[in-house]
């Protein structure tokens, strides 16, 4: 396996007014409203980056991604208007809601883990009594997350206070609302048809100059979204027995293991290169699945020149 990644971006595209780097993607803001998204290799969890790159990530995520708001461009707009490298997405530039839209098909993860406190409210939503770890809700439930800045933690936020701190107008929070509900169902199709269950999700949104609400960064990837494989699901629920999963929860899992939750105090375990490879070759096994094709490595050599070259070569292209 290649062990070049890109971890850290600093290119100067013609244009170029504005860099945002995020946990995972940087963000180039040229002229004419045009958005350069670069998926790099970095992985995060408890909102904390890790010190070291996963090979394959930032291309893995920006092709599942671009594939999937190709699938979903019928129910919901979106920035997106070329990929012309494997780790880069360009569109169209938008000022972001600062929010999270989180939905969850299933009791799993973060809400899992509040459940077994014995909370039963999660972000101003009801969950029933008498659930499992996994079990499926009577119907989707969405529970929204402040927008975190590197570093920092997202925080759940209830609809009644994104209202009435005016986070988000009324108007423009029902249209969310709508739009999450959509994708999740074409996701949630998507899924079924390669023997997965699309347990959980994230969406972002962002509104154009012309005020336009259009679905923003990555959609139904590892990094923001929880799979669980469907053959055997409803055996292992029966059985009390974890489900076998693909998404960033066996990443979580491993550092929970090795005492680090991102609390303050804890330092991050070492990653070695045998659990790197591992976790690589997991986000290459979600690609296969969740987009039945084979996963093409790009040439990672110089990786740097590479994207820089293609972005040049699609932007004098315009």
């Amino acid at each position: 396996m290649s062990k070049n990644t890109i971890y850290e971006t600093e290119f100067n595209f013609p244009g170029q007014k504005n860099v945002y780097k995020g946990k995972v993607r940087s963000v180039y803001t040229l002229e004419n409203d045009m958005l350069v998204m670069v998926a790099t290799d970095r992985l995060s969890a408890f909102d904390v980056v890790m010190p070291k790159g996963i090979p394959y990530k930032g291309q893995i995520l920006n092709q599942i991604a671009t594939q999937m708001m190709a699938s979903t461009a019928d129910v919901v707009p979106n920035w997106l208007t070329a990929t012309p490298d494997p780790n880069v997405a360009v569109g169209v530039a938008c000022e972001p809601f600062k929010i999270e839209m989180v939905i969850r098909g299933y009791l799993s993860g973060h809400a899992a883990r509040e459940y077994k406190k014995g909370n039963r409210m999660l972000c101003g939503v009801t969950m029933p009594e008498a659930m499992k770890e996994n079990d499926k809700f009577p119907s989707p439930i969405i529970t929204p997350a402040t927008k975190a800045e590197m570093g920092d933690h997202d925080e759940d936020i209830s609809k009644a206070d994104i209202l009435s701190k005016g986070i988000v107008s009324a108007e423009d929070y029902a249209l969310l609302e709508k739009y999450t509900y959509a994708l999740f169902q074409r996701g949630t199709e998507i899924a079924a048809d390669r023997g997965l269950i699309l347990v959980d999700t994230k969406y972002e949104f962002g509104k154009t100059k012309e005020g336009k609400i259009v679905l923003i960064d990555e959609i139904h990837t590892p990094d923001s979204s929880r799979y669980f494989y469907s053959d055997g699901y409803q055996e292992r629920q029966d059985a009390n027995e974890p489900q076998k999963q693909l998404s960033k929860e066996f990443v979580r899992q491993w550092l929970i293991a090795n005492d680090f939750q991102g609390l303050e105090g804890q330092t991050v375990p070492e990653m070695t290169d045998e659990f790197i490879e591992t976790v690589s070759e997991r986000y290459i096994e979600l690609y296969e699945h969740i987009t039945g094709e084979p996963f093409l490595k790009a040439d990672t050599t110089y990786i740097h020149d590479r994207i820089n070259r293609n972005v040049l070569s699609y932007l004098e292209s315009l």
